[in-house]
């Protein structure tokens, strides 16, 4: 049995397991978590016909839940004659085999199903490497469980294997084979798309990365700004290859948006290890902006998830890989979605929002909002500039042309066969000028 959802096609019934550990109720609704647990299966085109909200005051070993919840499960499988049960947790191997064995049906954990979501939804070459080097990394602990062959052994010939080695052997070997051949292939499409940024910083134009909780409503915000039809549903992962397009701000003629996937609580690691290179787009931007959808009951929860990425990726505090310490990416709030609030919610949050620095309250849906999220957006990229002079040539026109475009020249005076400007800019896009014109030079004011 494999251990994708594989020969279970779109519309098959399924039941939802959602395991609660006793006090994880304190951080997180139980009812929100069923919605999210709904909707990822949902999204991929499965229909929950039963769910099982479980609370559990320890875990079996053997099945994660108890034998009374199994029982408990059972009729609803064979009532419906569902195909499916998915368990909203992470299994082993054996768990996973325990629970098929006892329910009749073929089971899959919250891992596998993100997997499979993200496994339909990439779009790109690159993505779809991302999603089956995740899914190889996940088979790899669970081919004992997940082949019927696995005591035969075969002869070796040739370079397939030596004599007597095992199904299972040779299955691990060639999932370890395939993986290094997709790590190679990303490892390549890493170097264009540092070439890409490195294109992108001698641009004058600074980045802004949406970022967010998955449906929080970050790529209608993105079809609001840009006016573009990127998909935008109400649906768990709708987004999954990053998306970037060209904005005006106020007082900004140019900077580049760029949409990103959206996280969610508990992410298989092994899909945050493979979309990393994806997520280093966030690493480099001149601005994050977290698109919330501040209505949702777990909205803080959500909150702590999406901040602990940022925080892995290294763009909210600690080192660089080089052990630098990394300069934090400046970040602001987009709370979404306040159409869909009571009119005491609503209240309640503007109150909130207005207590708070760097938020702006909007509905992407409905375009409330959006004009003071674009001021604060505007602001934030201009709020540590500094003025500095810089001594240019006359035929220093790309390097003229990349401060008029990237900070605010304020006067331009010719003195001594040159320029000499006066420019407001932020420090960082000082140090990216010295770097791209280290011929220019900078001089002391009077």
């Amino acid at each position: 049995m494999d251990d994708s959802v594989g020969e279970v096609t779109r519309g098959a019934r399924a039941i939802l397991v959602v395991p609660e550990w006793h006090g994880q109720g304190l951080s997180r609704d139980l009812d929100a978590r069923v919605g999210e647990a709904k909707g990822l299966a949902v999204a991929i085109g499965l229909d929950v016909v039963a769910v099982h909200p479980l609370r559990l005051r320890q875990t079996r070993a053997a099945t994660l839940i108890g034998v009374g919840q199994i029982e408990a499960i059972k009729p609803d499988v064979a009532a419906s004659e569902a195909q499916l049960v998915i368990v909203d947790a992470p299994l082993t191997a054996i768990q996973q085999r325990n629970l098929e064995t006892e329910l009749g049906a073929k089971v899959i954990d919250r891992t596998g199903l993100i997997l499979e979501i993200f496994g339909e939804r990439a779009a790109t070459a690159e993505g779809r490497l991302q999603v089956e080097l995740a899914h190889l990394d996940y088979q790899a602990g669970r081919l004992v469980r997940s082949w019927t062959h696995l005591e035969r052994q075969r002869g070796g010939f040739g370079f397939l294997g030596g004599p007597g080695e095992t199904q299972i052997e040779a299955d691990r070997r060639m999932i370890r084979d395939r993986m290094a051949r997709i790590r190679r292939q990303l490892d390549d499409a890493r170097r264009t798309r540092q070439l890409q940024r490195a294109k992108r910083q001698r641009a004058p134009w600074p980045v802004i990365a949406l970022v967010g909780y998955t449906n929080a409503g970050k790529s209608t915000f993105f079809n609001r700004l840009t006016g573009s039809d990127v998909m935008a549903e109400d649906m768990l992962f709708a987004t999954l290859d990053p998306t970037m397009r060209e904005i005006r701000l106020p007082g900004i003629d140019k900077a580049i948006l760029s949409d990103t996937v959206g996280f969610v609580s508990d992410l298989p690691t092994e899909l945050v290890a493979a979309f990393r290179a994806t997520l280093e787009e966030v690493t480099t931007a001149d601005l994050i902006v977290h698109v919330r959808d501040i209505v949702h009951p777990d909205t803080e929860a959500q909150y702590d998830d999406v901040r602990a990425i940022l925080t892995a990726l290294g763009v909210v505090e600690g080192e660089g890989e080089d052990g630098e310490a990394v300069r934090p990416v400046p970040q602001i709030e987009i709370w979404n979605k306040i159409d869909t609030a009571s009119a005491e919610r609503r209240a309640a949050i503007l109150e909130m929002a207005a207590r708070r620095r760097g938020v702006a309250v909007i509905s992407a849906e409905t375009g409330e909002g959006v004009d003071a999220a674009r001021a604060l957006m505007a602001a934030e990229l201009t709020a540590r500039h500094e003025l500095v002079r810089i001594a240019l040539r006359f035929d220093q026109g790309e390097a003229m042309a990349w401060l008029h475009a990237r900070g605010e020249v304020l006067t331009d005076e010719a003195k001594d066969g040159g320029h000499l400007l006066t420019v407001r800019l932020d420090p960082a896009d000082r140090a990216r000028f010295e770097r791209l014109w280290p011929e220019a030079s900078f001089v002391p004011s009077v």
